[in-house]
């Protein structure tokens, strides 16, 4: 019988008890702050637990993102922005207050501890309402909608605005805004810092390059893995999979049945592509076991 037969079919305390279970189940509202992909290694420290970062994983307030040598993160938030955080990086996340009807404001402060980052939002969600505050070398920089790029440096703060307006509250206080595009405010460490000024395109690609993702990542509707190695029992899978994953690789122990029992794959996954997948291969060959890493669907 059709549900629409059952349902007419139903006495009206019935109907009622229906309607009364649908309208409690659980929203699944969309994530504040989603990994969108990951160039290894990097972690999620989250309370005492530091594990590698997982696309997919949902973010929530009081976690810290940090990456290697090498490495990046895009992260997605709800308000249609893009966070990419760069190598030798750390990111604490803040403040994320799920949009109400009353108040579809996305919100969340994002505290850079060290290392480079970007803000950006796409053109089709410029008109998102959002307050977003970042804090980055010792200022704090107020963000509506636009495209930031940002770094805290051993030597040097710098917060560069590539498109948009910010609010910019300096190290020494005084605050003021931000509105012409490639325009930027460096911080000396342990000096005052200095006036604001145009950055030259030769500058701005070498910061952008910083964020990007130019080497193997694993993302978000990525169909290939790497196999790392085959242990052939699971003592020493376990011993494998604890490297790579104190390494900041988010390797993935899978079993394989066989003839005579059971052997243990550590895989990497949601790689983009095959070129991606053994680019990747060839970078980790014989590290942690990995003598003869392979590529597949």
């Amino acid at each position: 019988m059709c549900p629409s037969r059952i349902y007419e079919g139903m006495d009206m305390n019935r109907k009622l008890g229906l309607l009364l279970m649908l309208l409690t189940l659980p929203v699944h509202a969309e994530p504040e702050a989603l990994v969108q992909a990951v160039q290894m290694p990097a972690w999620l420290q989250r309370g005492d637990s530091m594990r590698p970062l997982r696309v997919g994983a949902e973010l929530q307030n009081g976690d810290r993102l940090i990456t290697g040598v090498n490495a990046r993160i895009y992260v997605q938030t709800a308000d249609g922005s893009t966070v990419k955080l760069g190598e030798r990086a750390s990111l604490a996340i803040g403040a994320l207050s799920p949009k109400q009807p009353d108040s579809p404001v996305f919100r969340a402060v994002l505290d850079v501890l060290k290392g480079a980052f970007r803000f950006t939002t796409s053109t089709l969600n410029k008109l998102r309402q959002r307050n977003v505050t970042i804090n980055v070398a010792g200022a704090t920089v107020g963000i509506r909608g636009t495209d930031v790029w940002g770094k805290d440096g051993a030597e040097l703060g710098v917060v560069c605005l590539i498109e948009g307006k910010i609010n910019v509250t300096g190290v020494d206080n005084n605050e003021f805004v931000m509105d012409q595009p490639l325009s930027f405010y460096k911080m000396p460490k342990g000096q005052a810092p200095l006036p604001v000024g145009l950055v030259d395109a030769e500058q701005l690609a070498k910061w952008a390059a910083e964020t990007e993702i130019a080497q193997p990542a694993s993302k978000v509707g990525g169909k290939w893995k790497l196999v790392l190695l085959t242990a052939p029992e699971q003592a020493s899978a376990l011993a494998a999979y604890d490297q790579w994953q104190a390494a900041g690789y988010d390797a993935r122990l899978h079993p394989v049945a066989h003839e005579g029992g059971w052997s243990y794959e550590l895989r990497i996954v949601q790689l983009a592509s095959r070129a991606e997948a053994e680019q990747l291969a060839a970078q980790l060959k014989g590290r942690l076991g990995a003598e003869n890493p392979s590529v597949s669907r």
